[in-house]
């Protein structure tokens, strides 16, 4: 099954470097297959390059689909970092 989830991106710079490094971290946490969308595009969420290709700035809403046994888990953790701004804090 797919879980998937959209999330606006609320911090100021957003997704750089810093807060895809951040991303991709929680997302290798996971074993579920994770994938990003935006602008009609689709990144792998555990790598690096391919999330920052995207170039979804601030107020870009991002798609992100899990799906495996911990999808629905990976879902809410990853929504939690975006909703936070990575830890940047939101502006």
């Amino acid at each position: 099954m797919i879980i998937e989830e959209d999330f606006m991106i609320g911090n100021q710079s957003g997704l750089h470097a810093r807060p895809v490094a951040t991303f991709v971290k929680a997302a290798n946490t996971f074993k579920a297959k994770i994938k990003v969308c935006h602008g009609g595009r689709e990144a792998d969420a555990k790598s690096i390059l391919s999330v920052l290709s995207l170039g979804a700035g601030k107020g870009a809403t991002i798609r992100v689909a899990a799906e495996g046994d911990d999808a629905e888990l990976a879902i809410e953790t990853l929504k939690e970092l975006v909703l936070s701004g990575f830890g940047e804090g939101l502006s």
